[in-house]
């Protein structure tokens, strides 16, 4: 599954902050799909991963709950959301 996970600033320096990812490692199960760091605190930053369960994505939330009001999001791409939306019509 898809997951889009959105960061607000909650505390810390952009420096503290820039620091502490330099050494993270994300949990086991979860793969990247992008990252992208914004010019604006909310949110900072978008994280697009995929996992087969929440556990990664809720050990990310624990890693980082300190420094960032994270809202973690499910997610399907646009064809699937139609091929979804055809099923649900038929």
């Amino acid at each position: 599954m898809v997951f889009v996970t959105l960061c607000k600033v909650r505390s810390g320096t952009s420096k503290e902050r820039t620091a502490r990812r330099l050494d993270y490692q994300y949990p086991e199960g979860m793969r990247v799909l992008g990252e992208w760091w914004l010019q604006t605190p909310d949110p900072e930053v978008i994280l697009v991963t995929e996992a087969d369960s929440a556990a990664p994505m809720l050990a990310a939330r624990a890693a980082w709950d300190d420094v960032f009001d994270i809202t973690i999001l499910p997610a399907v791409t646009a064809e699937e959301g139609m091929a979804i939306a055809r099923q649900a019509m038929a």
